[in-house]
């Protein structure tokens, strides 16, 4: 039988309102409330999942990517015909999250977080972490300290995952327990693989605190915080966590508030989570994909949509996005990648 009235809020989120730590009050708050989720990969979908389905206002998706079929193992929001199409991940998330609640407004940005267009995450109440880079998750502490905006920061990849609340002036930040982003060798999704168990035990728990960040002191949600960093292997049944409730005076960025990554000093090319990948960062440079799809064809195979072209010119494979935004999959060399684009794109 097919149901013809619409669902009401009363009615969807009866059992979440019977929780105490919630109740109508709690309810009505979340309604109010606006979240960016920066990276919509396997964390950052499973987190905007369980927000979207719990009542959110607002949630803005910032994702550089596109879905392919290797996400599907583990990115929820994902299915079959979004890798078919290449889709960005921002608009696949976005149209799956109407599909499912209507009342949730989503903005979705297919596009690089970066220090031009950081102010994306204004207006926020709070912001969730779901990149697979320390460069993204240093600008997001930057803006977000130097703002005094409440973020979560997450991390999975083989059987492991680690999460921690960062609360500018009453918690550690990012920059505190990692002054430099990690060096030297260290695995990736693409190396070690992931659990999709992992991702969802992280993003569950990363929801949760979100939602008593959100809630402030409504039913003393505020004070059951979690103020360490969490780590947790669902393989070998390990955890940990560190002490991370008190910001470091000698802290880069929270402490002598030089917010070095929100300037953008000395930005490098982003090689992606160990795809063999390079961007290119070639912001607010519009393309015309029909006229590009023509002139493309004699080099390779084309195909597009309104959101992405793709081109495989010999072993490489060319992702390009309307504003100029490029990845190169095939290489990790930034010059081959530069050089790439130049040839088929222009300079």
């Amino acid at each position: 039988m097919t149901r013809d009235l619409p669902i009401s809020a009363d009615e969807r989120y009866s059992r979440q309102v019977l929780f105490s730590g919630i109740g109508t009050d709690g309810q009505a708050r979340l309604r109010t409330c606006r979240v960016a989720i920066v990276g919509c990969g396997a964390t950052g979908s499973a987190a905007a999942a369980l927000l979207a389905r719990a009542g959110l206002g607002e949630l803005v998706i910032i994702d550089r990517d596109y879905v392919e079929a290797s996400n599907l193992q583990r990115q929820s929001l994902f299915d079959e015909s979004d890798a078919a199409e290449s889709l960005p991940k921002a608009v696949a998330a976005a149209r799956k999250i109407r599909s499912f609640n209507g009342d949730v407004k989503v903005e979705a940005h297919a596009t690089d977080l970066t220090p031009a267009n950081v102010s994306l995450l204004d207006s926020c109440d709070l912001v969730v972490d779901g990149t697979d880079n320390f460069e993204t998750r240093f600008l997001l502490n930057d803006y977000c300290v130097s703002n005094g905006i409440p973020w979560i920061y997450t991390a999975a990849v083989g059987s492991y995952g680690a999460t921690m609340n960062i609360l500018p002036g009453q918690t550690a930040c990012l920059a505190c327990l990692f002054s430099e982003s990690p060096t030297g060798m260290h695995d990736t999704c693409e190396t070690a693989g992931v659990l999709g168990s992992v991702i969802n035990l992280i993003a569950s728990i990363a929801v949760t605190e979100a939602m008593k960040v959100l809630l402030h002191e409504i039913n003393g949600a505020r004070a059951t915080l979690r103020r360490t960093l969490l780590s947790w292997d669902v393989w070998s049944n390990r955890h940990s966590e560190v002490k991370a409730d008190k910001p470091q005076a000698a802290c880069r960025c929270c402490g002598q508030r030089d917010f070095v990554h929100l300037r953008g000093e000395q930005r490098p090319r982003i090689t992606l989570c160990g795809r063999n990948s390079v961007q290119i960062h070639e912001q607010q440079r519009p393309m015309d994909f029909a006229t590009l799809d023509r002139s493309l064809r004699p080099h390779g195979k084309v195909r597009h949509t309104d959101f992405v072209l793709k081109f495989w010119p010999d072993e490489y494979e060319i992702t390009l996005f309307p504003d100029g935004r490029a990845i190169i999959k095939g290489t990790t060399d930034p010059a081959i990648a530069r050089s790439l684009y130049a040839r088929f794109l222009g300079a």
